[in-house]
């Protein structure tokens, strides 16, 4: 498997009640064995998660999973990540 950065940015529809369904949306790829790290930005303008799947394409359906970018509350950036 291929490890892919998950960045969140929030926006300015920004709803603290998405969080709890982020934190089961991260829960549940911690169950599968596919997120490794995690965390919000010191800032206060979102976060990130590395996981691990098969492709890009489903990299970004995880990432668009995510209740806070189903939601309007952030948006999601892609990448691989080639960590060594």
């Amino acid at each position: 498997m291929t490890r892919f950065l998950i960045i969140t940015n929030r926006t300015p529809n920004f709803n603290a009640n998405d969080i709890p369904g982020h934190y089961e949306h991260l829960e549940n790829l911690k169950k599968n064995n596919r997120l490794e790290l995690y965390g919000p930005f010191s800032d206060s303008t979102g976060g990130a998660y590395l996981i691990k799947a098969e492709s890009f394409e489903e990299a970004v359906l995880i990432g668009s999973s995510d209740p806070l970018i189903k939601s309007g509350s952030s948006t999601v950036i892609v990448k691989e990540w080639l960590t060594k």
